[in-house]
């Protein structure tokens, strides 16, 4: 059915009909009812400090039983949170800062241990330059020049092999 089907459709819809579909779409599909809960009940912060403990968890996993766990290291965890808040529509500074905090804390473990797959340092590349395109597109690169630039010296200190490749992406704009 296409967009124009579809309005054509609920046009012939009465009120009371409209309300029914909109329930039973409520009642049967869990991503509505996340969405209808998320515009009357924004809670933005909450959801901001799940996601960033969930990612840290990657990372820092809670103790289980007395023993450590291991770390994941999961790029996938942030990145279906990135997607979930961009459906939901959540504020774009608060998207970017889950974008920067998932490199961060990924930074500050590395920093702290001795990775040795090529992948995670890929990885977080990837992560850079989606954040970037995202801070573009959305006007607020400003915003967080700071944590980008920190992110990029951190990439210089850890001694990162792929530090060129973050370095030619600060280079594309002046700072």
């Amino acid at each position: 059915m296409s967009k124009r089907d579809l309005k054509k459709y609920l046009a012939e819809l009465n009120k009371e009909q409209l309300e029914g579909q909109i329930i039973e779409l409520y009642e049967k599909f869990s991503p509505v009812k996340v969405y209808y809960n998320f515009v009357f009940n924004p809670k933005e912060e909450t959801l901001l400090q799940e996601c960033k403990l969930k990612i840290s968890n990657e990372y820092y996993p809670l103790k289980k039983a007395g023993r450590r766990s291991k770390p994941k290291m999961r790029r996938s965890v942030a990145q279906k949170y990135i997607k979930h808040f961009t459906l939901l529509g959540v504020d774009p500074f608060i998207i970017a800062d889950v974008m920067l905090y998932n490199i961060e804390i990924a930074q500050k473990f590395s920093s702290e241990h001795i990775i040795k797959q090529d992948l995670f340092f890929k990885s977080m590349f990837n992560s850079f330059e989606q954040a970037i395109v995202f801070l573009i597109a959305n006007g607020i690169l400003n915003d967080f020049k700071t944590r980008i630039l920190a992110i990029h010296n951190e990439t210089i200190t850890q001694k990162w092999y792929n530090e060129p490749e973050f370095n030619a992406i600060i280079e594309r704009f002046e700072y």
